[in-house]
């Protein structure tokens, strides 16, 4: 049974790395945009003045709305309307992971004075540290280093020959 479970878990925790890497790049800087602008510092206070019960409530908003985006994705996909499903799922999740983020980062103390929320998020945190000491999440962490870092390099030679062309018009 291990030797079934250890490729399978492999792939999971590669695909696990490679789609929360990808949008939380995006999600995260969103995110802190949002925080930092003056019409959400009123918004944010709000958030944090609430009790921990209405905190979860809150929390749990985005994702009640935006859960049913994948399906709605999905079927897109399956009906021929493939660039459609794509910008769907993916907007969709970037918006939720945008607000349950921020969400988290302002309400965080308050749900965990929820027994059962901290209990829930201890479950996922172990989870989520088992995950990472498994060698394919490492393996993939490798590759999205070096698929980054060429990037990267990419860019900057990009960057590089532009300005070159653009000194040499000069």
């Amino acid at each position: 049974m291990k030797r079934i479970l250890k490729p399978v878990t492999y792939i999971l925790a590669a695909i696990y790395f490679l789609v929360d890497a990808v949008f939380m790049a995006v999600a995260a800087p969103v995110a802190r945009w949002i925080g930092r602008h003056v019409e959400f510092r009123r918004l944010s206070a709000w958030i944090k003045s609430l009790s921990p019960f209405a905190s979860l409530a809150l929390f749990l908003v985005p994702v009640i709305i935006l859960e049913p985006v994948k399906p709605v994705a999905a079927y897109l996909t399956a009906t021929g309307q493939v660039m459609s499903g794509a910008v769907t799922f993916i907007v969709g999740e970037l918006l939720k992971l945008v607000l349950v983020e921020r969400l988290f980062h302002l309400t965080r103390d308050k749900l965990m004075r929820i027994p059962a929320f901290a209990w829930g998020y201890g479950k996922y945190a172990a989870a989520k540290a088992w995950l990472q000491e498994t060698d394919a999440w490492r393996a993939a962490r490798a590759v999205s280093r070096a698929v980054r870092d060429s990037v990267a390099r990419a860019r900057a030679r990009l960057v590089n020959g532009f300005s070159r062309l653009a000194i040499s018009r000069d």
